[in-house]
């Protein structure tokens, strides 16, 4: 975690390397992929069928794209003022999301995603995640969800090591998650599946999710999975190698449940295999490129003097402001959302409209929301020290679009599934519920080790309509809600 203010100027930025390594999976998918799911390149059109293979799982890091700075945390929540007198930037608190977009308008029709169940999975988790929620909920007044269950169905969870920069790296993001899906969603049961990784071999990774999400989808009623890790595409040597992992989004299409996953914070560069290194060309991450899941990338929110806010596409990479805050350095440091075209998925065919865009491939991300570092948001932990930090990335967005899923949800009377094709459809129709984002890129740049030179991965940029770095954009969460279940 991170702390703020004059603590913050010679930080060093927190992106621990977390499941190292996958293992061979333990399962495998029989059932095919519909028309709408796409297919692995090379081995079917978009319009045909994929199947879900067993083959062994390369070794390919997972990490979880939750941003966060390990000094001392505060013991108040801090405000926008408060940031920006400490070092000019913005921060925000859950009620100014809420305010953001439109949320109270909602609360006031008693659309809170009630009866509904948002499925956060994380390895580790935090051992003081409730104890840590009902203080965020105590800070704002706002109310205990109506259920919170913490399952490990995978195994069980190793005890807590504050000394274990992995354990402590998902605890942080297990804390964001949980309270950001849990305030824009204040009546939506939240399910936290943890996940056990082996911290003496260092071996674990996606079939461990898999076979958490499929169990928690077996025994509990799941409208939406929010998903906050990724593995960069390029670190699987194939289609074949990744295939089997996908079976828990074939189960959830089966189930109806929507599954979302970030699209990653660099840009549109992201890790290579040792956590550390940066592609120097441009990639996609996984799962967010997956047909079958909800691709969500990062806007920052920048407050307008009427108390409104304006989205625009996240990219902190430049703003020497926030990465000498930060990192403790003026240099470039990819800090953007990610965004681009798939190397293993085809287009499907709820991108036809955008084809223009994407190509032959996939596009990401498909809608986006807050994730920007400059315009954090408030968390509270005491894993480690009690109070209050700042975290941010598309771990930010990727709950809170869940939240606004599992309200849309409780509006249509069920769970919606695969919400693709009604999202690209609601594009194509103008629906007012969504918001273009047309300015900022997620071009980044970075200095590799040792070198003095920076290098640059010229991403895309945001305009009018869809684009390879906000999506469709973002939203109003009062006419979205509704337009998304059918009731607009």
């Amino acid at each position: 975690m991170f702390g703020y203010g004059a603590v913050m100027h010679q930080a060093r930025t927190v992106r621990t390397a977390l499941l190292p390594a996958l293992a061979v999976a333990t399962v495998a998918a029989t059932a095919t992929l519909s028309a709408t799911g796409g297919a692995a390149l090379g081995a079917a059109s978009s319009s045909s069928s994929s199947p879900v293979t067993s083959a062994p799982a390369p070794r390919v890091a997972v990490y979880p794209d939750a941003i966060t700075l390990p000094f001392a945390p505060r013991a108040a929540p801090p405000t926008t003022s408060d940031c920006e007198s400490a070092d000019n930037l913005a921060c925000y608190t859950p009620d100014d999301l809420r305010n953001a977009y439109n949320l109270p308008a909602l609360y006031a029709r008693g659309a809170t995603g009630k009866g509904e169940t948002i499925l956060i999975v994380d390895a580790f988790g935090s051992p003081t995640i409730k104890a840590d929620l009902a203080a965020f909920d105590a800070q704002f007044g706002y109310p205990a969800p109506p259920k919170f269950t913490v399952i490990a169905p995978a195994g069980s969870i190793p005890k807590f090591n504050r000394k274990n920069s992995q354990m402590v790296g998902w605890a942080g993001e297990t804390t964001l998650d949980v309270e950001y899906a849990h305030a824009l969603a204040p009546g939506a049961n939240i399910l936290l599946a943890e996940t056990p990784a082996d911290e003496t071999e260092g071996v674990a990774g996606f079939p461990q999710i898999v076979t958490a999400e499929e169990y928690a989808l077996s025994h509990y009623k799941v409208g939406v999975i929010s998903q906050s890790f990724a593995a960069t595409e390029g670190t699987f040597p194939s289609y074949s190698a990744l295939s089997p992992l996908r079976a828990a989004y074939v189960d959830a299409q089966s189930h109806g449940a929507t599954v979302l996953a970030g699209t990653g914070d660099a840009g549109a560069s992201n890790f290579e295999n040792d956590g550390v290194t940066y592609y120097r060309h441009r990639v996609t991450a996984w799962p967010a490129t997956d047909p079958l899941v909800t691709a969500v990338g990062g806007t920052q929110l920048e407050e307008n003097g009427d108390g409104s806010f304006t989205s625009v596409a996240w990219n902190d990479t430049f703003n020497q402001t926030f990465t000498k805050v930060w990192t403790g350095s003026t240099h470039a440091s990819p800090f953007a959302t990610g965004g681009g075209v798939s190397a293993f998925f085809a287009r499907p065919s709820y991108q036809s409209a955008v084809r223009g865009i994407t190509g032959t491939l996939r596009g990401v991300p498909d809608i986006s929301m807050s994730g920007a570092c400059n315009g954090a948001v408030d968390v509270y932990s005491s894993y480690t020290t009690k109070g209050w930090s700042l975290a941010c990335g598309t771990s930010e967005a990727t709950p809170e679009f869940a939240a606004i899923v599992a309200i849309a949800d409780q509006v249509a009377g069920h769970s919606l599934g695969v919400i693709n094709t009604k999202l690209y459809k609601m594009y194509a129709q103008h629906a007012a519920g969504i918001v273009d984002v047309t300015s900022g890129s997620n071009t980044v740049a970075f200095y590799p080790k040792g070198s003095k030179s920076a290098v640059t991965v010229q991403g895309y940029s945001a305009g009018k309509g869809y684009d390879l770095v906000t999506g469709i954009g973002t939203l109003n969460a009062l006419l979205f809600a509704y337009e998304l279940a059918g009731k607009g």
